[in-house]
């Protein structure tokens, strides 16, 4: 099956301009692709300098076709509430979190073939040189910034659990039968706690942001994403780390989403690449 690929996309700020690409694959053994992930902007000026840019990816679960459906509701569902919610920009990426975990929880309550469907997800929000995140399950987000690579978001699972008890370490986990047991999840029961960042985090210029799921670094190390990271372009970025993980197995389902803040007076202007598949979304919020 083909990569499903989202157009790379472009938003000018005053600061930077933030390049996104976002690919996923089905693998090398799935036959269906339950990753599902968007990156999202508004044609309305206020509700831009409001709510700014938002990326989502979510990694579903369930019987049958359920972790696909899961998937894309939780993705739609964030997407559609953020924008329209009156909240500030924090509170309402955590309203959205659990409006979504509401809307699939009671989706599954009413058809047996989605009994016990859910979804991680992951959502990163750039507004105002700050960012924000919002996390349930073990998708992932990291910061490349200089020569380092800083994993911003904590996986809700039992081996992480472990990790953080000081049981066994980072790289025991890696390799632990357990590793995909999650301790938390979108869908599974009528309320979810959406871990958010303390405080949002100031951005800079030739920041980068990787969100992916577990088939992606389950494969290719933290250190590997930094490199070819730093080394391309956004979207070579996730073909090449897509391409690594399935060279060494592709056993799930892979999504990655390169966030680029490049610096404005450094950008040239480029027509953007026209793709077939998908294109990044602009929603238009009603008032």
């Amino acid at each position: 099956m083909v990569m499903i690929d989202i157009e790379p996309a472009q938003v000018t700020t005053e600061d930077y301009e933030v390049i996104v690409s976002l690919l996923s694959d089905v693998g090398c053994h799935r036959e269906i692709n339950e990753d599902f992930a968007r990156f999202v902007t508004t044609n309305d000026d206020e509700r831009l300098a409001s709510r700014g840019i938002l990326a989502v990816l979510a990694d579903g679960m369930g019987g049958h076709s359920a972790g696909e459906v899961a998937s894309r509701m939780a993705v739609e569902t964030i997407i559609n509430s953020y924008y329209e919610l009156g909240a500030s920009a924090d509170e309402a990426l955590k309203l959205a979190f659990q409006k979504a975990n509401d809307r699939i929880y009671r989706a599954a309550s009413k058809d047996p073939q989605m009994n016990g469907m859910g979804t991680t997800c992951t959502a990163l929000a750039l507004k105002n040189n700050l960012a924000m995140c919002a996390q349930v399950g073990d998708s992932r987000l990291y910061l490349v910034r200089g020569q380092n690579i800083y994993l911003m978001s904590d996986d809700h699972s039992a081996v992480m659990q472990l990790v953080k008890l000081g049981v066994i370490n980072r790289e025991m986990a890696n390799h632990h039968p357990d590793k995909n047991v999650l301790l938390r999840a979108m869908g599974t029961a009528p309320e979810v706690e959406v871990a958010m960042w303390q405080n949002p985090f100031p951005v800079r210029a030739d920041d980068y942001f990787v969100l992916c799921s577990d088939g992606l670094y389950d494969l290719v190390s933290d250190e590997e994403i930094k490199q070819v990271v730093l080394s391309c372009d956004p979207h070579l970025a996730t073909e090449t780390l897509i391409n690594l993980a399935k060279e060494r197995g592709g056993y799930d389902n892979i999504t990655v989403g390169v966030v680029s803040l490049r610096p404005t007076s450094l950008m040239e202007i480029s027509e953007m690449r026209e793709t077939r598949e998908m294109k990044a979304v602009k929603v238009e919020v009603s008032t």
